[in-house]
């Protein structure tokens, strides 16, 4: 289980492993508050589907081109035209179905949507159609009388807009209906803990304390992750240059790891 990290594992946000993660994480975190919020309220795994473009790999094949002849000695006062340059191998746009999945607590009997957790993926933070799926669902979110949990891991892409805060490798916010504008921004970087945060229901029910780190190493564990990580290569998408030498230093500094 090398290396031991205070917080966010940086590894996990690699395109290969992020959508196992994201569903590990949904899931955990339904299992937790259905474990304490039930039966007044349930967490339900709910899902949204759009096409998006996509720059997908091309297969390894030869590209045939059309050569000049040689000029026959009968007609050698034809002039052949000659192409300027080899054709380049591109790729172009594909159109693929994504599924994001994220939770709604609704209240049993009424089925009202009380509160919605997100965690974002990374083409909820880059141009494209998932950005705008999602920032046009989190505006009528914060329009409307649900509370919002936006739960972002990812150091790559656009931060979702607020007013206020500080910079961070990644955010978890708590937006309460009954409060807005104001909300509770949790900004923490790569080397400090992932904070512990409140889940709004109605204002007159105790909110559960979420201790997403736990959820997140039981992802690990449960999916057997650390098969899947090479923590002899830097991470994907890369580190700062401090940072990475940080990592440099926590690998090396655990039991069984190689100098």
């Amino acid at each position: 289980m090398l290396p031991h990290f205070p917080g966010m594992n940086p590894y996990l946000e690699n395109p290969d492993l992020w959508t196992e993660v994201h569903f590990g994480l949904i899931g955990g975190l339904a299992r937790f508050l259905n474990g304490i919020i039930t039966p007044k309220y349930r967490a339900a795994v709910e899902k949204r589907v759009y096409q998006d473009a996509l720059l997908v790999g091309i297969p390894d094949v030869a590209i045939a081109t059309r050569r000049a002849e040689p000029a026959s000695p009968s007609v050698t006062h034809i002039q052949t035209a000659v192409p300027a340059s080899e054709p380049i191998q591109v790729a172009v746009p594909m159109l693929e179905e994504v599924t994001e999945r994220f939770l709604e607590i609704r209240e049993v009997g009424t089925g009202t949507v009380v509160t919605v957790v997100e965690v974002l993926s990374p083409k909820n933070k880059q141009p494209g159609e998932g950005q705008t799926q999602y920032d046009r669902k989190r505006q009528a979110l914060l329009s409307s009388s649900a509370n919002l949990v936006e739960i972002d891991l990812l150091r790559t892409g656009e931060p979702k807009p607020m007013l206020g805060g500080v910079p961070s490798d990644c955010r978890i916010l708590v937006s309460r209906a009954d409060e807005r504008p104001a909300a509770s921004l949790y900004a923490f970087n790569l080397r400090d803990r992932i904070p512990r945060f409140l889940v709004p229901l109605k204002p007159s029910d105790e909110e559960p304390v979420v201790d997403l780190e736990a959820i997140l190493n039981q992802v690990y564990t449960e999916a057997a992750l650390a098969l899947a990580i090479a923590y002899d290569q830097p991470p994907v998408p890369p580190l700062r240059e401090e940072d990475q030498r940080w990592l440099q230093t926590l690998i090396s500094s655990e039991p069984g790891s190689r100098e």
